[in-house]
Formats: C-alpha cells, structure tokens, sequence
C-alpha cells in the first residue's frame, strides 16, 4: 500500500502534519486549565506573572485570547485534516481500482473461466471501498493516537514523574492486548470477505439466469441456497464481531485502574503541598487525554484488520502473473493482407487433455474458409488461439508470416474482427453498439455498417431509432437482432481478417439469410474464418475443413466433399433431413 500511496506523497505529508498540528492544539486546554487554577491560586506569584503580566485580570485576558487561538487552530486543522484524508481516500481508492481493472483485463481467458464475476465484482469494488473508509478515519486515528501518548508521556514524565508511571502502566497491557486481538482477528476478516464474495458470486449467477430459475420454478430452490451463502456470511462476521466487541471493555479496566492511581496519589500529594493544584488538576485532566483515546484503539484496529483482509486480496488480484504478454512489433491493421497460418500446432486446455495436435490450417489472404465439426472439435479453440485469447503450447500461428507472439496485443486484436455465437451488447444505445470499440465513430458509417448487415429495417421501427436504449445485455431485442447489431459492429471495425464462430447458430431461418446476404458483400478482398454448426452457412466458402477430435479430417469445396461421401456428406445428409448420423 505504501508503493501506491507513493505518487501522492505530498499529499499525505500534508495530512499527517495537519493531524499532528490538530491534536498538538487539542492538547493545549489541559494545560490552559491549570494556567488558569494556577493564577486564581497565586495570583501574582502565577506561572503568567514571571512574563511581566502582574495584575491578575491581565492574566485571564491572555488566557482567554490564548484560548481563543488554540481553539480555532485547532478547528482550522481539523478541516484541513479530514479534508486531505477524504481526498487522498479517494484519490487513491480511484487509482487502485483503475488498476485492478486495468490489470484484470489483461489476463487470459482461462483466469475468468476459473473465477467468479461476483467474487471479482467484490473485490474491485467492496474491497477497494473498505480501504478507502479505513484511510478515511482510521489512518488519522492512529496518527492521533501516537501523538497523544508521546506528548502527554512526555509532559507528564516532566511535571510529575512520580505520579506519571501510574499513567504508563496500562499502556503496554493495552498494547499487548491490541497485538493479540489483531492477530486473532486477521483470519476471521479473511473469512469474512472470502464469505462476501461467495454471496456476490451467487447473486451475480442468479441475476444473470433468472430467466432459467423462473422457467425450471427453481425459486424456492435458489432462495434456499443464497440463503446458505448470507448466513455464512453472517456467521463469519458475528464470530468477528464477537472477538472485536470484548476488546474496548477490557481495555476500560485497564485504563480505570491508571485513572484511579493518579486520583488518589496525585490528590494526597496535592493536599500535603508536594505536588502544586493547578499540576494536579492537569494531570487529572491529561490523564484522560491521554488514556481515553485508547479506547479507539479497538475500533480503529477493526477498520484496519477490515481493510487488510480487503487490501490482500485487492493487491493479491494485482499481483496475478499476466501469462499473455504483448510483443513489440507494430502492425497498422490497414496494411494487413490477411494470410493466416497455423503450423504443428498444439494446444491443450488447463487440466484437460490435449486438444489440438499438430493442428495445420492456411488461410490465404482474401480467401473464405468454413470450419465445421462436432461439438468439442476443437472450432472455436482456433478462434481463441488466433486472438490470442489463450496461448498456444507448441508450433506457431502466423499472420502475414509473422509469429503472432511477436506483435503487439492490441494491434493483432485490431485486425481481426470477431462476432461469436454469444453476443454481448453493452447497455447503451444501438447506434453506440455498434461503434463501439470505435473512436469518434461517424453517423453515417454507423448507418452504412447496419445497411449491410441487414439492422437498419428493425432499427428505424424502433421508438428511438439509433438512439433507442437496448438494455442490459441487449434484453430488449431479439436474438437474431442483437447478432445483425453484432454483425454491424463488425463491418464498422473494418478488420481485414473477420471471424464468425457459429454467428448463425441461434438465429432463425430469416436471420441466417439476411446474414448469408451481408456475407456475400463484406467478404470479399477480407479474410474470412466462419465457424459453424449449420453447413448451409459455409457452403459458399472457397474451402471448407472438417474437424474431428482436434485434427483435421476433411478439406475441400461444398461439391468436392460431398462427393467424397466422408463425414461431411453425412452431417450435410443428416441436415437436409435425408439421414441420420450413425452411431
């Protein structure tokens, strides 16, 4: 945390003076308290009359400006201070989630396949939000806290040493306890936070399918369920509670008995003349200054166990290894011919057997090439590999007749444009959906792109237009019009290497030839990769490759496997309705 808080040193600099200065002015009264004992006392024989003030009212006029001024130093730095805190939590709670985020989506795709959206959503935002409420409050706590102990220890060791080191007993009690009690509750805040983000991964899940739980009538089902994961979450936290809340009445005792011993010893040496009343009405008075504000250790250490156990896994999150670096050579997308290569590849998933072997494919520039096969073939692997999205195991991937590995990440991304089966349009309206990833896209493109995807018909029925507002995911639209949308943006990106993995897969009759129709134009001079489940997709393709079990089985055009009569005249059968596959 302190390498983050780096780059706003000043700031922090500047908020811990203001603490410091606030408390040093906090802890004046006392002190005014036994000016002001001492000249009611002695008159002029006070502390004041050795500076030359000798009538006693100019004395109580001093104090009383000297009040004054502490006073409002002291509300002067209390703004201050809370003013920088609340800035530097915000700042730095703005930072540190931008760079989790940032970091997030540079890992592989296999990291988010392992982890929950809800676990991640809880620690990009609730954990982030815990440091920021510690930094807020607790940071200056505990500034305060030290400050107070080592200049009233301090003052307090001069005046009266005797009676002092009955103030000094309790502290390495309460410091001994605060070590002990944070020891033990650092594993309950860890649980408590893993417990958060379990119930954020089970909300997340349940959101997203509640189509599936109301049409299975899995509500009472699902209700029990997250009803487990909030009572975990509750019982991590009363188990942290539980601990927590012992701490601040023990540490009353201890404070109780310092209190006490400076009541007692200071008065009886007060009344026997060795220890002056206006001392002893400050030492009563500091004592409190002194022990009270110990009583804040317990929450304070709290919000801090909170924020550690918040912080570690933020910064856990950040310290995830990127396994997908970038390389350094730049590639103007504009200039790509879009010859892509995959030599002797292979590829497997974590923990899965291998799934590509020796995998040899050639797409020539300009050309289409149709990929079709079974479930689990390995279609869509392709896709993934050529994006990068996963990284090969052995062999190589060219572009151009360049390892992909060599060029820069978001360069090879921008040339390759992908509409995949799922479809995710961001809520928004159509016209921003299907710009996006597009900077300052113009109208008129927008309008062009959807024409040739075949969206403007349904788009200018709309109540809005391009201004219409799709909703989440796109909700407010059909299937078949969130993939022409995906279509579109597509064409607006104008890759010269385009990628469908089963694009026409969910779609309609209508749809898939609307598709078919827009294909036939934005094809040509562009690389094409289609990947689909319906034959009638890639019929057209300059070749079509057959996949089975990783490898390559089949390659030709439409006609020449047909004829073959292999595997792909037997799936072309089975689609036409004139057979079945055998099994």
């Amino acid at each position: 945390m302190l390498v983050h808080l780096e780059p706003q040193r000043r700031l922090v600099v500047a908020a811990a003076a203001c603490s410091l200065l606030n408390k040093l002015f906090d802890l004046a009264p006392p002190a005014l308290i036994g000016l002001a004992v001492d000249v009611v006392v002695r008159g002029q024989q006070s502390l004041l009359a050795g500076f030359g003030l000798n009538s006693v009212g100019q004395q109580l006029w001093v104090l009383a400006l000297l009040t004054f001024v502490i006073w409002a130093a002291e509300s002067l730095f209390e703004y201050l201070y809370d003013v920088l805190w609340r800035n530097l939590a915000q700042i730095t709670q703005h930072r540190l989630r931008l760079e989790a985020y940032d970091h997030l989506q540079q890992l592989e795709m296999a990291f988010f396949e392992q982890d929950s959206s809800g676990r991640l959503m809880t620690v990009l935002n609730d954990d982030i939000n815990q440091l920021e409420r510690f930094l807020d409050r607790g940071a200056n706590q505990i500034l305060q806290l030290i400050t107070t102990v080592l200049v009233v220890g301090v003052g307090m060791a001069v005046v009266a040493p005797e009676v002092a080191v009955f103030a000094y007993l309790p502290i390495p009690v309460i410091l001994w306890g605060s070590l002990r009690f944070q020891r033990q509750l650092a594993p309950r805040y860890r649980e408590v936070r893993a417990c958060a983000g379990d119930l954020a991964a089970r909300l997340s899940n349940n959101l997203g399918g509640m189509l599936t739980i109301k049409s299975f009538t899995a509500e009472e089902l699902e209700l029990e369920q997250l009803r487990r994961e909030s009572q975990a979450y509750r019982s991590s936290n009363a188990r942290a509670i539980r601990l927590s809340a012992a701490f601040i009445p023990l540490i009353r005792f201890a404070i109780l008995f310092a209190f006490l011993s400076i009541l007692l010893v200071g008065g009886f040496q007060a009344l026997q003349g060795q220890l002056p009343v206006a001392t002893y009405s400050v030492l009563v008075f500091i004592t409190q200054r002194l022990l009270w504000p110990l009583t804040a250790l317990g929450r304070t250490l709290d919000e801090y166990q909170r924020s550690m156990a918040s912080a570690r896994r933020v910064l856990d999150l950040i310290d995830t290894p990127i396994s997908i670096r970038s390389g350094s050579t730049a590639v103007n997308p504009r200039l790509v011919r879009g010859e892509v290569r995959f030599d002797a590849v292979h590829f497997a998933y974590p923990q899965r057997l291998p799934l590509l072997q020796g995998f040899d494919l050639v797409v020539p520039a300009g050309d289409t090439v149709g990929i079709v096969g079974a479930t689990g073939s390995g279609k869509s692997t392709v896709v993934k590999l050529l994006l990068r999205l996963y990284e090969h195991d052995r062999g190589r991937i060219l572009l151009d007749g360049r390892p992909i590995e060599q060029l820069k990440l978001q360069d090879l991304r921008r040339a390759i444009a992908l509409v995949s089966q799922d479809v995710y349009l961001f809520h928004g309206t159509v016209a921003e959906n299907i710009a996006y990833g597009v900077a300052d896209p113009d109208r008129d493109a927008i309008e062009r792109a959807a024409q040739l995807a075949e969206v403007s018909a349904f788009v200018n029925a709309l109540p809005d237009g391009y201004d219409t507002v799709v909703g989440e995911r796109g909700q407010r639209l059909s299937g078949g019009q969130r993939q022409r949308i995906a279509l579109a943006r597509a064409i607006l990106k104008d890759a010269p290497v385009l990628v469908l993995d089963e694009a026409t897969a969910a779609v309609d009759n209508d749809t898939e030839a609307a598709i078919q129709r827009s294909l036939e134009q934005i094809t040509r001079d562009r690389t094409t990769v289609v990947i689909a489940h319906r034959l009638s997709t890639v019929r057209h393709a300059d070749r079509i490759v057959v996949m089975d079990s990783g490898r390559i089985v089949e390659q030709g055009t439409h006609e020449s496997l047909l004829n073959l009569g292999g595997a792909y005249a037997k799936l072309w059968r089975v689609q036409a309705g004139e057979g079945v596959v055998a099994s």
